[in-house]
Formats: C-alpha cells, structure tokens, sequence
C-alpha cells in the first residue's frame, strides 16, 4: 500500500489533545490499511518511532435530509503510540 495515501487527516478533538500530552497521535485511516502500514506510513511523513498502533472501525452515523434518512460513510480511526520523546509538530500549538 502507498504510503502517502494511507493518512488521510489527523483528528483534533479535546480528547486527542489529552492523549498527544502522553505521546498518542489519532488518525483517520484508509478502511484497508493494517496496522504495519499505518506505523510505516507515520514514521515515513512525521520522521518518528511508532511502538504501538491501536485501530477501529467507526460506523457511520444515521441522519436525515428532509424525510430521507441516510447513512454517513464508515471511516477507521488509527490510534499511534510513539516512542518516549517523540511527538508530531502537527499537533503541537495547532
């Protein structure tokens, strides 16, 4: 798998920035990336040391467009773990 097209955005949320303090990174992924390829495709973009990536698959939610309900797209999110000082630039004072 391409490397550069696994990472899809970074997710910003209060939570994630609690979990960037402890040196854990969240993602949107791509739906067939492993998690090999997520951890290659991290330390390639961010020059860092992946020690453990944790993945879910988010079911997307159910919403309404006038009468029509619709079902948003399902997406995988990808929790990285990095080495001990190592952090990603992107999250720090974005």
């Amino acid at each position: 798998m391409n490397r550069a097209s696994v990472l899809k955005r970074p997710i910003v949320t209060e939570k994630t920035t609690l979990l960037g303090e402890s040196g854990r990174y969240v993602f949107e992924v791509e739906s067939s990336a492993s998690k090999h390829d997520i951890a290659r495709a991290v330390e390639w973009a961010f020059n860092v040391k992946v020690v453990n990536v944790n993945t879910m698959n988010v079911t997307g939610k159910m919403k309404r467009y006038g009468r029509r309900p619709t079902k948003q797209p399902d997406w995988k999110k990808a929790v990285v773990a990095l080495a001990a000082g190592d952090t990603i630039q992107l999250f720090e004072g974005a």
